[in-house]
């Protein structure tokens, strides 16, 4: 009967081994899983923001560049949007002299002192 008893203990060793390994491929399994789906969602992202590069955000049709006193900007040719890149708006207000629009960019973009 010692035999006996040897060989169930071999065998549930074998068994906790077999599970342990179990464990560990399903662990493998799931980080790889993961990092697949990562890589698709950081593709996919990347695809959305190429899809919407340049495009309207109002009504979604492709920005031209327009020449506007002097400085680039984008405008949509079907809504009459227009946006602007860093700087630019500055640039406008800076070309216009007089108007409210001048004054009230001039004070929208002044800096405080010290910076």
């Amino acid at each position: 009967m010692v035999s006996d008893e040897k060989d169930r203990l071999g065998q549930k060793l074998r068994d906790v081994e077999r599970a342990r390994e179990d464990l560990y491929f399903a662990e493998q399994d799931r980080k790889l899983i993961e990092k697949m789906r990562q890589a698709k969602q950081e593709e996919m992202e990347a695809h959305v923001r190429e899809l919407a590069r340049m495009r309207c955000p109002k009504c979604g049709v492709r920005l031209q560049h327009v020449i506007e006193r002097g400085i680039a900007v984008e405008e949509c040719p079907q809504c009459r949007g227009v946006w602007l890149d860093h700087g630019e708006l500055e640039a406008i207000a800076g070309s216009e002299k007089e108007g409210w629009i001048a004054r009230w960019l001039k004070g929208e973009f002044r800096r405080p002192e010290g910076k």
